[in-house]
């Protein structure tokens, strides 16, 4: 079996306009950071989960004489707190309501209760609790847990208001001064924003608007900011950002837009909802179905566009999307997403499985292309994955390009004319992704992520698409959401982002046996890629 090798170049270059494609604030240490001195930095104010845990702990045990044997109170106790942490009922909200927690609550005192009561009847029968046993503990449970967290809840509620956290606004001038005003007319909420930073200063009447490092040292050290609430582009404040996260200061992503309302035919919507673009944003499609979109992508200039990996990155942390002053918004911290023991150890153990065997598939085609189309078999071409970092990604040749340019550069798909028939087979049935296997199990890849693409594409996405370069926040992969929704080939980038990301913020082992298993339902009715 012989191998070529076809890699694109990276320019030297940043992008001219837009955000870089994976990086959303500079790497520490990077020039242009304020330098906050030690005795500058704010300090975040932190609400710990100790008075819902002693809160939790006093239900259970306030339900604990229902129980048929007082052994049962230990196993009741630590049963429900485990799940209560599992289901994030500890962690610090933007503005705690205990009915927003009631089912949540509800559901897990239920299920202790009636596991308990199960291992009670299975070990001895004649003390099985009855009914009426079961869901008085339930209610006496769940009625002090209810009544003690509507207190701690109350008391934050009340601290919010008496001495909200001040906080800068981040992004374009005019949005972040109307965020900032929504903000100062809900002091419920818990944030004041005291400034906004930004690149522009046309932003009209309201907060002073801080242009400079040193504004920004000053405004942070006579207001104590504890809050940045980032409502776009950091731009070339990014480091100063880094710097504030670093310190202390709590992050969010505010979405600050409004909802569209256009109708499905207007023109508004045919031009947001095509599906491919040259890389400077002028439509090559001939209309706004998900697949009109062309075979090739109309280049605007010469060389490919500038792609700079980075290893510093801003990740989503797993918990629901929280309202404040009616924005969705989000808690965001600084560094990296740690990879989940459980999922790499499903990519060894299945990718492992998988070549053994599927060995015999994977000759036989190698040596059918190697009869039908010459050397070079297997194709290696660089794919940007995780944080940025660029992977030499392995598949079966199905298609020759002129030269490297044209490799690096051309949006192909299935089905080209030029492919012989064996190819089309290959790529119809996805046969040729088995060789990423090798890439999985080596550690390039995961079995279920968001599929990985060329810089040069990368580039151009990331400048094009709002959110494609948050998708490089978890290890690319060869199936995933977005690709069982039937995206696949030449289909809505955007949309493409959109699944992907949705896929990373509510990521559980579960959802990639579940991907995995309708992939291989998939493989049945081939459709291409």
């Amino acid at each position: 079996m012989t191998v070529e090798r076809t890699a694109s170049p990276l320019a030297a270059q940043q992008p001219e306009r837009g955000f870089l494609p994976v990086s959303v604030l500079p790497a520490r240490g990077a020039p242009g950071g304020s330098g906050f001195p030690a005795r500058q930095r704010p300090a975040a104010r932190r609400t710990p989960a100790l008075p819902l845990l002693l809160v939790d702990a006093t239900a259970a045990l306030t339900a604990a004489p229902a129980l048929p044997h007082p052994l049962l109170t230990a196993p009741l106790l630590l049963a429900v707190l485990w799940l209560n942490a599992l289901a994030a009922l500890y962690r610090q909200a933007a503005v705690p309501a205990v009915l927003d927690e009631l089912p949540a609550l509800c559901a897990r005192i239920t299920v202790t209760w009636c596991a308990l009561a199960a291992l009670v009847a299975a070990l001895s029968p004649a003390h099985a609790p009855s009914a009426r046993t079961l869901l008085t503990g339930c209610a006496l449970q769940t009625a002090a847990s209810c009544a003690g967290r509507g207190l701690v809840h109350w008391r934050r509620r009340r601290m919010l208001v008496r001495n909200p956290a001040a906080a800068l606004v981040v992004g374009p001038a005019a949005t972040a001064q109307r965020v900032a005003a929504a903000f100062l007319r809900r002091p419920g909420c818990g944030l004041r924003p005291v400034g906004v930073l930004a690149d522009d200063t046309a932003g009209g009447a309201g907060l002073p608007v801080l242009s400079t490092d040193e504004e920004v040292q000053r405004a942070v050290v006579q207001n104590g900011v504890r809050a940045v609430l980032l409502v776009g582009l950091v731009g070339e404040h990014g480091a100063l950002v880094r710097e504030l996260a670093e310190s202390g200061c709590a992050l969010w992503e505010i979405d600050a837009e409004m909802p569209s309302y256009d109708p499905p035919l207007s023109p508004a919507y045919e031009q947001a909802d095509r599906t491919a673009y040259d890389l400077s944003g002028t439509a090559t499609g001939k209309g706004p179905a998900p697949h009109d979109g062309p075979g090739s992508m109309a280049l605007a200039h010469t060389g490919p566009p500038a792609y700079e990996p980075s290893t510093s990155h801003l990740f989503y942390p797993r918990t629901p999307r929280e309202r404040i002053a009616g924005f969705p918004c989000r808690r965001l911290e600084v560094g990296r997403r740690p990879m989940s023991p459980a999922k790499r150890a499903l990519d060894v153990l299945v990718s492992g499985a998988l070549l053994l065997l599927a060995a015999p598939v994977l000759l036989a085609c190698a040596l059918v292309l190697r009869i039908s189309e010459g050397p070079g078999v297997v194709f290696r071409q660089e794919r940007i994955g995780e944080y940025g970092l660029p992977f030499t990604l392995l598949k079966f040749r199905t298609h020759r390009p002129a030269d490297e340019h044209e490799a690096a550069t051309r949006w192909s798909v299935a089905g080209e004319r030029d492919m012989s028939r064996f190819c089309r087979f290959l790529r119809r049935t996805s046969l040729d992704e088995l060789p990423q296997l090798w890439n999985v199990f080596r550690g390039d890849m995961s079995l279920v992520g968001p599929r990985p693409e060329r810089p040069y594409f990368v580039a151009g996405f990331s400048r094009t698409y709002p959110g494609y370069a948050a998708r490089h926040r978890m290890r690319t992969g060869i199936t995933g959401l977005a690709q069982i929704q039937g995206l696949r080939g030449d289909t809505s980038i955007e949309d493409r982002a959109r699944f992907d990301n949705a896929y990373i913020d509510d990521w559980s082992l579960w959802q990639d046996i579940c991907i995995l298993l309708r992939t291989a339902a998939a493989l049945v009715r081939p459709t291409g890629s």
